[in-house]
């Protein structure tokens, strides 16, 4: 069943909020006189929401290999608001990890490990 379109809006406000958090975040990173832990904290806590999101609209799951790898960047975003030293590196690593999920093809985002099945959808 698809979900009402007032979800779709509400992930697409999310998304926003969470772009917003990670440019913060970024700014913070290269030189900004801002606060690095506000970024961390936007990004972590609309990061979050997307994920309850998406793991109720079925979009996501945890045992694909895009439910793993959303886990793996929420736990960096927390480590960078914990240890401001590693934040430039791993965000660097999130940013790329994130465009190359995104764009990568639906077998692999969707693939589970364990399974027998070609990531590559072959």
């Amino acid at each position: 069943m698809k979900p009402p379109a007032w979800r779709r809006w509400a992930a697409i406000a999310l998304r926003c909020v969470h772009l917003g958090g990670l440019v913060l975040l970024g700014a913070t990173l290269l030189g900004a006189p801002l606060q690095p832990r506000a970024g961390a904290l936007l990004t972590l806590a609309s990061g979050l929401a997307l994920f309850v999101a998406e793991l109720a609209d079925t979009r996501i799951r945890l045992g694909e290999l895009a439910g793993l790898v959303v886990l793996l960047k929420l736990v960096a975003v927390v480590w960078m608001a914990l240890h401001p030293e590693a934040a430039p590196l791993l965000f660097w690593l999130v940013l790329a990890i994130s465009g190359l999920m995104s764009h990568a093809p639906r077998p692999l985002r969707h693939w589970r490990p364990g399974r027998t099945a070609d990531p590559r959808g072959r």
